[in-house]
């Protein structure tokens, strides 16, 4: 049996055809199967670490019936000033024969499928026209995360991007968003979250205080900003935090997140949506500092299933403008990564580079290796 090697360019430029509705729709079904009480459709084991000289190497396997059943490997460097991003590789196993038919690199897939759970999450409960986002952090996370949002809501007119520092990653994605998103004014503030200066902790406060959307894809321990700094009605999408030592907001702001029983039908509506409960009550950091239950948060699957029961989801804003007040309700999408999702965004890339070499297209098909398992 031949094996297929799909690179991250050929990956790159396979996932370049995926439109933002493709992938959300992708996402919907994946996100659904979590949260429905099916047995035998997926398979979803507790991931393995395995600590190396310089990385933690994490082993994901997971299945999904009606697809195909993969293992990613990801492995996390020790060091956070480490710019060189997450080396991350995905086996496909062919359902037929049980061996591996596929080897796709995911550097950038884990940061897609990401991003795609993401604008899920904000097309749910999320402002119907934002016009300012913020987005800490400057890896493929980030870049993703933009680069979907921007081609969702046309109306986004303004980006800052925050990091420790300008440095090449910084300069990188700003680079290739400008390219694809002319429309958009992209800005850069560098500043540390063990920095006190007050400049560019007042520019921070300023810029948050006007977003519609925030998104935070850090390794951080501590708070990036402060619940004050954010208006009521804004929409958070945490991304980074992935152990209970990690946290990128202050249980003030998950508190806002938490409805309560003085919502009225035309206030902003709180919820705290999540991948995955059992996951994120798990590893998700700021879930766990807040002492929160699990009845206390939504799993965007179910969010998703009482969708297509309801037609409209009575959370979603009905407009883009935003009240004064800076402790009301807000949205959040907790995201700590779900293998399924691995499963799903590989099978994708595997079956349309196998589509493409069917209509004799040449590039981003990939390596074949024959008889790798003769």
């Amino acid at each position: 049996m031949s094996v297929r090697v799909l690179t991250s360019t050929d990956v790159r430029n396979i996932t370049a055809k995926l439109s933002p509705e493709l992938l959300q729709s992708l996402m919907e079904d994946v996100f659904v199967l979590i949260s429905s009480s099916k047995s035998g459709t997926s398979y979803l084991p507790h991931r393995t670490s395995i600590p190396t000289e310089n990385h933690t190497a994490l082993f994901m396997p997971a299945r999904i019936s009606s697809m195909a059943t993969t293992m990613k490997v990801v492995s996390v460097p020790y060091r956070s000033d480490d710019t060189r991003g997450l080396p991350a590789s995905t086996l496909v196993l062919d359902k037929h024969t049980g061996a591996v038919k596929a080897i796709v690199n995911a550097r950038s897939l884990t940061a897609l499928r990401n991003a795609a759970g993401s604008l899920l999450s904000t097309t749910l409960v999320g402002p119907t026209s934002p016009t300012h986002i913020v987005a800490f952090g400057a890896g493929e996370q980030v870049l993703a995360h933009l680069d979907l949002h921007f081609q969702a809501f046309a109306s986004i007119k303004s980006c800052m991007i925050v990091n420790r520092s300008i440095n090449d990653r910084v300069s990188s994605v700003i680079s290739k968003l400008e390219s694809k998103h002319p429309s958009v004014s992209f800005h850069v503030l560098a500043c540390d979250v063990l920095d006190n200066t007050a400049e560019p902790r007042e520019k921070l406060k300023t810029y948050l205080s006007n977003a519609d959307i925030i998104i935070t894809a850090t390794p951080s321990r501590l708070p990036l900003f402060s619940s004050s700094w954010v208006r009521s009605g804004t929409h958070v999408i945490l991304i980074g935090s992935y152990t209970p030592q990690m946290k990128e907001v202050d249980t003030d702001l998950i508190m806002r997140a938490i409805p309560t029983s003085t919502q009225n039908d035309d206030a902003h509506h709180a919820i705290l949506l999540v991948d995955s409960i059992s996951a994120c009550f798990t590893e998700a950091g700021e879930i766990l500092e807040a002492g929160l239950k699990p009845d206390q948060v939504v799993e965007i699957g179910k969010l998703v299933l009482d969708n297509r029961e309801h037609v409209q989801s009575k959370f979603h804003h009905k407009s883009k403008k935003m009240t004064d007040d800076f402790v009301g309700p807000i949205t959040i999408f907790k995201s700590v990564g779900v293998g399924l999702q691995d499963v799903a965004i590989a099978c994708v890339v595997v079956d349309m580079a196998e589509e493409m070499e069917r209509s004799n297209v040449k590039n981003s098909t990939g390596v074949i290796i024959p008889n790798f398992d003769s």
